[in-house]
């Protein structure tokens, strides 16, 4: 009887062990993911997030926030991130990241996306995370893309339009300056401070300008529909280091990061800290570094319309093409 009894109670002391296991496996994490606008880039970064979390099993309950270009609602949000006690706060683009950073000490707060991680104070040094931070940059060879844009177009002049108060636009402009003085070209700027001066800024330079380059500025993207027609009509190329504000037609040049991808290593760093035990500190910025990373995109519509052939040796480069209206993946 006695050894019956013991019986029963080691069984049902290992269907609550069991049950209290499952239950604990079974606990979602709670996600915060804000990002500063909503434009097609920053919401594959956080559709790939999503989607790499899930596809490791990491089961998660989100709070998805947009700051719509706004800085002070950007430290709205992580003031509720702060208060809801989320597991992971994650910020896509720079004020939001800095305001999560900001606000939010005792939880992982994650960045995605950020251009220079250090000169936004987010991070001292990019070989390792900083307390409870760190994250992936999507720093572009702008130099390169200035470079490659003159050779293929034969511009003499640059426009470049940014916002004057986000940290990368003004670590994007000096790359700009570099890569103008590197290309003999000439440059001219206008600053913006919010998304509805797109268009007057892009009105502002059109004639003085052979062509534009875009880096991956939040706000202009946010607006960039204005841009497009705009120098469109004047029949003047845009390059962009968005391949995804490209694919719908109106940027001759586009080459850069896949977001999507980087949104799925953003998702990388999140299971390094949530799964593998990592501290954020231990975690160095992660760059996009593969050529598979990338993309390149040639708009043969928007070409033609400038007068601009590219050479067939470049086409045969390029992973997107856009021509008589639609978008062909190779």
């Amino acid at each position: 009887m006695k050894k019956l009894l013991c019986s029963i109670m080691a069984l049902a002391f290992f269907a609550s062990m069991t049950t209290f296991a499952a239950e604990k496996k079974q606990k979602k994490l709670k996600i915060g993911i804000a990002k500063i606008v909503q434009h097609p880039a920053l919401d594959q970064i956080e559709k790939g997030i999503q989607d790499r979390l899930n596809e490791l099993g990491i089961q998660a309950e989100y709070n998805l926030q947009n700051a719509n270009g706004d800085v002070s609602t950007a430290a709205q949000i992580a003031s509720l991130y702060k208060s809801q006690k989320v597991d992971v706060a994650v910020g896509i683009a720079t004020p939001v990241a800095v305001a999560l950073a900001n606000t939010i000490k005792n939880k992982p707060v994650v960045f995605s996306c950020i251009t220079d991680p250090v000169g936004a104070g987010l991070v001292n040094d990019v070989n390792h995370g900083y307390r409870n931070i760190t994250g992936l940059s999507d720093a572009v060879p702008t130099v390169e893309d200035i470079r490659m844009f003159k050779e293929l177009t034969g511009i003499q002049t640059l426009g470049y339009i940014y916002t004057s108060d986000e940290a990368n636009s003004i670590s994007s402009l000096e790359q700009v300056k570099e890569g103008c003085e590197k290309a003999g070209l000439k440059l001219v700027t206008q600053s913006i401070t919010k998304s509805d001066e797109v268009k007057q800024a892009s009105e502002s330079i059109v004639n003085r300008v052979d062509g534009i380059y875009l880096t991956t500025d939040n706000t202009v993207f946010s607006a960039l529909p204005a841009l497009i027609a705009v120098f469109n009509k004047a029949k003047k190329p845009i390059y962009s280091a968005d391949v995804t504000g490209a694919m719908s037609g109106g940027i001759a040049i586009a080459s850069g990061f896949n977001y999507y991808k980087a949104g799925l290593a953003t998702g990388d760093i999140i299971k390094e800290i949530v799964v593998d035990g990592k501290k954020p500190a231990q975690i160095p910025v992660k760059f996009m570094t593969k050529p598979s990373d990338k993309d390149l995109l040639f708009d043969l519509d928007a070409l033609k319309e400038c007068g601009i052939t590219i050479p067939q040796s470049y086409i045969n480069q390029a992973n997107m093409i856009f021509e008589n209206g639609h978008l062909t993946n190779k």
